[in-house]
């Protein structure tokens, strides 16, 4: 039988400094780097059962590499094949029609698009000559144009030209600059929730070498209402956990706000949401009159306008408490209200305030869509 022809690796003194200097630097591919290994150990007179130890990588591989040496030279560690051509499968018009496709409504009967079903509805168009393509070509298209039809987002869209949405953001933008008062705070005020959850069984702890685990089955113990007030030049807020969150709970916390929070101030400004629990109207129905015409007479409403809560600053701090404290199970009302007065008595003595940079001469700018343009 003859010989199997053997492909031998002779380095030369340059060639063997080279692959050397590459593997010091480390900023080469890892399979760059896995062939120049192969290289050098080849070099040193193992075969490839002991090349392929020493690296780590299959001895089929190390005779590849071997032959690619004595073909291409150096070029073997670089490209599997140092004559090889690549063939775009589509060209310009064909990917525009792809991308087309992509953001398009998916078929009917289907939800979004996937990478096969746009494979078959490209080779399917009239206007493409392609007589099959695959979906990792297809996959390659879309990243390339940073394309993503599986996937999708709840997001609200603004309104252009929208006077009222001007109006009340320009009042709040404002007032947010308007220098500190001590009798005529600012107070952010909104509200939020927490579902509690009970484990059914105890979490297993972290240990070396494990993260700490708990059970995805969970028992529920309903739902608790959370008011957050905030001042932010201060870095003052405070938390209050109810079981609902009405017309009448609302008052209450406005009445707390001016009665506990702020006795010694004339006039009490709030930032808030329109929603339909926060009415002025609601005072009277809860309070004598002369008690609900004297909180009104001390509190004034400022109102963020529709989709637009994220002028609330009272977000910020609904955001961090979650981060922060809420952000795992908890099982009662009870926990809830210790936890949360834990992390409100920490973050009220760090004194942080919050810093809002966002101005009127801004919004005109970077959100000059919503403002209307047809002035006499």
């Amino acid at each position: 039988m003859p010989r199997t022809k053997q492909y031998v690796v002779d380095l030369s003194a340059d060639e063997r400094a080279e692959l050397e200097a590459m593997l010091a630097a480390g900023t080469h591919k890892t399979r760059v780097l896995t062939r120049a290994r192969c290289l050098l150990h080849a070099d040193d007179g193992l075969t490839d059962k002991q090349v392929s130890q020493a690296v780590g990588c299959h001895p089929g591989t190390v005779g590849r590499i071997r032959k690619r040496y004595v073909e291409d030279g150096l070029a073997a560690i670089n490209r599997r094949e140092a004559d090889r051509v690549y063939e775009r499968k589509l060209d310009g018009r064909e990917e525009a029609h792809l991308i087309a496709l992509a953001c398009s409504d998916p078929p009917e009967g289907r939800s979004r698009w996937s990478l096969h079903l746009l494979a078959e509805h490209l080779v399917a168009l009239n206007e493409i000559d392609v007589e099959s393509i695959s979906h990792e070509t297809v996959r390659q298209v879309l990243k390339k144009h940073g394309l993503h039809p599986h996937r999708s987002e709840s997001w609200v869209i603004k309104p252009e030209h929208n006077a009222a949405f001007v109006c009340r953001m320009e009042d709040l933008l404002d007032l947010y600059h308007e220098p500190y008062d001590p009798v005529r705070p600012v107070v952010c005020f909104d509200e939020s929730n927490k579902a509690l959850h009970k484990h059914v069984r105890d979490p297993l702890p972290a240990r070396p070498g494990a993260v700490a685990r708990y059970d995805y089955t969970y028992e529920r113990n309903g739902t608790r209402n959370l008011f957050m007030m905030s001042e932010p030049l201060v870095g003052w807020r405070h938390v209050e956990v109810t079981k609902r969150r009405r017309k009448q709970e609302f008052v209450q916390q406005m009445q707390t706000l001016s009665d506990e929070h702020y006795p010694d101030a004339e006039c009490i400004r709030v930032v808030l949401d329109n929603l339909d629990t926060h009415k002025a109207y609601a005072f009277y129905e809860f309070l004598p009159p002369k008690e609900a015409r004297r909180l009104l007479g001390k509190l004034e409403f400022h109102f963020t306008p529709k989709h637009g809560s994220w002028l609330n600053m009272a977000e910020i701090e609904f955001s961090a408490l979650t981060t922060e404290c809420l952000d795992r199970r908890i099982p009662d009302a009870a926990t809830l209200r210790a936890e949360v007065a834990a992390w409100e008595r920490t973050r009220n003595e760090d004194n942080s305030a919050i810093d809002w940079q966002f101005t009127t001469e801004d919004a005109r700018i970077k959100l000059r869509q919503l403002y209307p343009t047809n002035h006499a």
